[in-house]
């Protein structure tokens, strides 16, 4: 993680978080850019993410002596009055892993773009101990600062793009966040897909089921979501397509094919497992026993230069055997 700034005390005030008095912090140039609740909640590692988002809502957090929103962005020389914290001891810290390092794509002292392997999460959480970024750090500690500029879902394989400067990273996301990266994924279908290419806008929402598990589904009072499909080629009862990402929502691709009746192949949560099962059962031709949806491509201006880059990934093996059982069938 990237140190949160320099600090400054002031009427005697702690110049770091306090367990029993009111810190005052000034804001260096690393924490420019930054929202105020990713700010406070790596200044603060142990504080519960409930209890950060509180003490914003309830005014107890000011930053330059003026009431916040958690989502404000904040500028160097911010000062940020923090009421007394009491943080968790840190737990013994334990090896990370090095291995599944991903093969890397693109690198130069901004921007490090990788092929990120189907099975390994972005990073760790929800009971996974070592995610992506989590091994880069471990495997790279001579760079000092490097983050995710977006996320894959686990099951997703393909390109990921990680800054290695605070500069890069505001860029990436102002670039995600306007629509201005291109970001293409090739996907396997369940069905004889009809259209040679279609829009799909189906607004998206978020919710949690009883087990606690995360979903997605199409809700019209949802966020807006947007998605272009191209047909690739016809294989029997699948087919291949290319999905062009215009919003990016939470399981946007998987959520709008179910929802077509085209789910994705190898998909656990919003799939036919049925066919899931009959896949990773060699029913088809090889076993496959992951969700084919695989990021291929990204095009975007370098956050830093500005120079046009086109990521790709080639599609993982498994993936290319599925691909030619199905033609030969």
């Amino acid at each position: 993680m990237d140190a949160p700034g320099k600090t400054r005390a002031e009427d005697g005030a702690p110049d770091t978080v306090s367990a029993d008095r009111v810190a005052l912090i000034t804001v260096g140039a690393d924490g420019a850019g930054q929202r105020l609740d990713n700010y406070l909640l790596k200044l603060a590692r142990g504080v519960p993410k409930s209890h950060v988002y509180r003490i914003v809502r309830s005014g107890e957090v000011r930053v330059n002596k003026a009431r916040a929103t958690a989502s404000q962005r904040l500028a160097a020389g911010d000062v940020l009055r923090i009421p007394p914290l009491r943080t968790a001891t840190p737990p013994p810290a334990r090896p990370t892993p090095l291995a599944e390092l991903p093969p890397v794509l693109f690198e130069d002292e901004h921007l490090l773009v990788v092929d990120k392997p189907a099975g390994l999460a972005a990073h760790g959480g929800s009971g996974i101990a070592f995610g992506l970024i989590e091994r880069l750090r471990a495997a790279r500690p001579e760079l000092p600062f490097i983050e995710l500029a977006h996320r894959l879902d686990r099951e997703t394989s393909g390109v990921l793009l990680l800054a290695k400067s605070r500069r890069a990273l505001v860029r990436l996301h102002e670039q995600l966040r306007e629509g201005q990266v291109d970001k293409r994924y090739l996907v396997l279908v369940a069905g004889d897909w009809v259209d040679d290419r279609r829009h799909v806008r189906a607004p998206l929402t978020k919710y949690v089921t009883k087990s606690g598990e995360r979903r997605v589904s199409v809700d019209a009072e949802g966020m807006p979501s947007h998605t272009i499909f191209t047909l690739r080629e016809r294989l029997g009862r699948f087919s291949l397509l290319e999905a062009q990402l215009k919003s990016g929502r939470t399981h946007q691709i998987r959520v709008h094919l179910a929802h077509l009746g085209f789910p994705i192949a190898g998909d656990d949560k919003y799939g036919d497992f049925e066919l899931n099962r009959r896949l990773a059962h060699g029913a088809f031709g090889p076993r496959f026993g992951r969700m084919f949806l695989h990021a291929h491509r990204a095009a975007l201006a370098h956050p830093v230069g500005g120079a046009p880059l086109v990521l790709e990934a080639p599609l993982p093996a498994e993936c290319d055997d599925l691909l030619r059982q199905l033609r030969d069938a």
